[in-house]
């Protein structure tokens, strides 16, 4: 294990100062990068901490009781992160995903849900705001998350049989409370619940058909995320990833899906529908959903840009680099000087990691010079 171990306090501190441009105009609400994506997803990660210790995000021969966290005075606080959030907003941003670490650690997160839903897109809409949870303090959070205006929530979950779930997230939680956190996000009104396993090859891909089984017909929706070669420290090898063309041949051998049109522009799941005896979608069944960035990139359309809980933006999952946007808040610019400074590095982005990565030399490749999944969430 020692040799994979990379310090990643020298990767939280590569990072790029943001500037205002001293040319530049009002946003538009149409901010387009090198390739013509737009900016239209915000992933806001929260904190650096995390309760679970799963081998592909934080595995605990790095993050042990001796890892060094951010203090909280880097932190981003919940009026800065709302009042970039604003930014975003004008840029075109639609969608806030709240992520970690585990986004339910940060102490009162309600009130930052409830300063983001009071935000208004260009079209005049409350964004769409959704939380990634493990959902180990969920059951005791949901009632206050769904009353501050959190739209939607994503739950992570690799298993349903505890033995195999308690060796994923190596800290001997019982999957029974993260079924519980679930059912009070249901008791609470949480219409469009969705879960995410990440499929490693040969440790827990015996739980796709009892996950599929167990969420069928729940209005839960189920997706299979292929295990990634993000960060530096999850020992990633492409023996260990199942190819999502492979996962839905399992689910096959049982049940009658049929393939769904994409929900919107730059959705990173391919989705299938369980289908009745027509062989038609059938709503009350409900859907499955394929995340393949290792075998089927999405790249050509993504439209996601990430903010690392101290305030770095990141323009791609696998990004090397981000750009300080914390430094510049804090250094007392207006609203206007914040929007023109974001402009630039969207326009500048070519970043399609994915989609190039079989074709990609060892050293431009390597996972020691990419940030970690968890400081800035998934």
């Amino acid at each position: 294990m020692a040799e994979r171990v990379i310090p990643l306090v020298d990767q939280r501190a590569t990072f790029l100062s943001a500037a205002v441009p001293l040319l530049s105009s009002a946003p538009t609400g149409l901010l387009l990068d090198q390739l013509g994506r737009p900016l239209r997803d915000l992933r806001i990660s929260v904190t650096d901490r995390c309760n679970f210790r799963c081998q592909y995000c934080m595995p605990k021969e790095v993050f042990d009781k001796d890892y060094t966290y951010l203090p909280h005075s880097a932190l981003l606080s919940f009026e800065e992160i709302t009042r970039l959030a604003r930014q975003f907003l004008a840029h075109g941003v639609h969608k806030i995903r709240l992520t970690g670490g585990e986004p339910l650690l940060r102490k009162n997160l309600e009130a930052l849900v409830a300063q983001l839903a009071a935000l208004r897109t260009v079209d005049g809409l409350a964004p769409d705001l959704t939380l990634t949870t493990n959902a180990s303090l969920l059951a005791r959070k949901a009632r206050a998350l769904k009353d501050a205006g959190l739209n939607r929530v994503t739950v992570s979950l690799d298993g349903l049989d505890d033995a195999v779930f308690r060796r994923m997230n190596d800290v001997d939680f019982p999957v029974t409370d993260v079924l519980a956190g679930i059912e009070a996000a249901q008791a609470v009104g949480f219409a469009r619940i969705k879960v995410n396993m990440v499929v490693k090859h040969g440790t827990n891909d015996d739980q796709i058909l009892p996950m599929a089984r167990f969420f069928r017909g729940t209005g839960v929706t189920l997706r299979f995320i292929e295990y990634m070669d993000v960060g530096a420290t999850n020992g990633w090898c492409m023996d260990e990833v199942l190819p999502s063309a492979q996962v839905l041949e399992r689910l096959q051998s049982e049940f009658a899906l049929v393939p769904l049109a994409p929900g919107s522009t730059g959705e990173t799941a391919e989705r299938w529908g369980y289908a009745n005896a027509l062989g038609e979608h059938d709503p009350q069944l409900g859907e499955v959903g394929f995340i393949s960035s290792v075998t089927k990139a999405f790249c050509h359309d993504c439209n996601r840009a990430r903010l690392s809980t101290e305030g770095k933006l990141f323009l791609c999952l696998f990004a090397s680099q981000g750009w300080d946007l914390r430094g510049l808040l804090r250094s007392g610019v207006s609203d206007a000087d914040l929007a023109a400074a974001i402009a630039p590095l969207w326009q500048g982005r070519s970043d399609r990691y994915s989609e190039l990565r079989s074709s990609l030399p060892p050293s431009a490749a390597s996972p020691g010079r990419r940030i970690e999944m968890s400081y800035i969430g998934g």
